[in-house]
C-alpha cells in the first residue's frame, strides 16, 4: 500500500473496504477517469491501466511525480516556512497579481503557483518550469488551510495559509514510493470519456465524479455540483452503460441522490456513509450519504482484503 501524496477533497480513503468488496475476481488493466488524490489508485498499486483529470495542474503534478520524484524532492526541500519573510531573490515579493500586500512567504509561493492562471502567455512551458509547478502544488497542498484546493472563476488558487506547528511538504519516501507505483501507468487530461476507447473487455473501472452532498430530501433533478451538472451526470450513466456492454467492470461512487439513477438503469446500487474531513466550512464536515454502483454480480466478486486506512 502507498498513502497518496496529496490532501484532496473527496478522497476515497474511508470507503476503500466497501469500494474493493465489489471488485471482481480477476480483471486486466485498472483505470481511473476521476483521479483527484488516487486514494483507491495508491493504496491498490496496479500495475498498468490509466488516470485521467481535467484540472492540467493536477495532471502536471503526476506527470512530474512519476517521471522526475528525485528533482521535485529536491525543489521542495528548499521551500521555507509558510509564514516566513518573503524571499527577495523571487517574483512578488510586496504584491501579487492584484496589487495586494504579500506579507509571508506561502502567499508569495501562490502568486508563483498562479502565472498559469494570471500570467502572458502558456506556462509552465520547459521542463523546468513544470517541475517547478509541481513543488508549488505540493507545497501549497501541505501548508495552506486544511489541505483544500480551490480556484476562482479565472482559474487561480485562492485557498489562504493554514496554521501547522510543523508542516511537512517534502515526503521523499512517499513522493518516490508514489513514482514507483505510477512507473507505467498512462497519465491523460482529457474528458472521462476518454475511457470508452481505452478500456477493453476484462478491464475495471473505477469512477469517482465530482459531486457535493445533498440533504435527505434533494434529488437528481436538484443536484448541480461546480464544474460537473445534471447534462455530466447524465453523459456519465451514458458512459457506463457502454462499459457494461462491452464487458468492461466498473464500480463507481456518487452522491446519494443518485440512487434512483442507476438503479433504474438495472445497475447494484447500495448507499454507504463517508467521513469528510476536507471542507472550508467546519458545519460541513462529518458522514454523508453516498452511493457505490457496479456491474460486477455478487457471485463475480473477489476477496481483495481489509483495506489500510490510514491518516494523512
Amino acid at each position: 500500500m502507498v498513502k497518496p501524496v496529496l490532501k484532496w477533497a473527496g478522497g476515497k480513503r474511508q470507503l476503500l473496504d466497501e469500494i474493493y468488496a465489489r471488485f471482481p475476481a480477476e480483471y486486466e488493466q485498472y483505470h481511473e477517469p476521476f483521479f483527484g488524490g488516487g486514494a483507491v489508485f495508491f493504496d491498490l498499486e496496479p500495475d498498468d491501466g490509466t488516470v485521467n483529470d481535467t484540472n492540467p495542474r493536477l495532471v502536471n503534478f503526476y506527470r512530474v511525480l512519476r517521471d522526475h520524484p528525485d528533482e521535485l524532492v529536491s525543489r521542495l526541500r528548499t521551500f521555507d516556512d509558510p509564514d516566513a519573510d518573503p524571499d527577495p531573490a523571487q517574483d512578488f515579493v510586496d504584491e501579487n497579481w492584484k496589487g495586494k500586500d504579500i506579507g509571508e512567504y506561502f502567499y508569495q509561493q501562490r502568486a508563483r503557483f498562479n502565472r498559469r492562471a494570471y500570467g502572458d502567455g502558456e506556462w509552465p512551458q520547459t521542463a523546468h518550469d513544470r517541475i517547478e509547478e509541481a513543488a508549488l502544488l505540493l507545497y501549497l497542498n501541505r501548508t495552506c488551510y486544511n489541505g483544500l484546493y480551490r480556484e476562482n472563476s479565472n482559474g487561480g488558487f485562492n485557498v489562504p495559509i493554514g496554521r501547522y506547528s510543523d508542516p511537512d511538504w517534502v515526503m521523499a519516501d512517499r513522493v518516490r514510493a508514489a513514482s514507483r507505483t505510477l512507473a507505467d501507468t498512462d497519465i491523460r487530461n482529457e474528458d472521462f470519456e476518454y475511457i470508452l476507447e481505452a478500456a477493453q473487455t476484462g478491464d475495471l473501472v473505477y469512477l469517482d465524479p465530482p459531486y457535493q452532498p445533498m440533504s435527505a430530501t434533494a434529488n437528481f433533478a436538484e443536484y448541480s455540483a461546480d464544474g460537473f451538472g445534471r447534462e455530466d451526470q447524465q453523459r456519465l450513466l451514458e458512459t457506463v452503460t457502454q462499459l457494461d456492454n462491452d464487458g468492461v467492470s466498473f464500480i463507481l461512487s456518487n452522491s446519494g441522490v443518485m440512487y434512483e439513477l442507476y438503479d433504474d438503469a438495472g445497475f447494484l446500487v447500495e448507499k454507504e456513509g463517508a467521513t469528510r474531513s476536507i471542507n472550508s466550512d467546519e458545519t460541513a464536515r462529518g458522514e454523508v450519504d453516498e452511493i457505490i454502483a457496479t456491474n460486477v454480480p455478487e457471485e463475480e466478486r473477489g476477496a481483495h482484503g481489509q483495506a489500510s486506512i490510514a491518516d494523512f
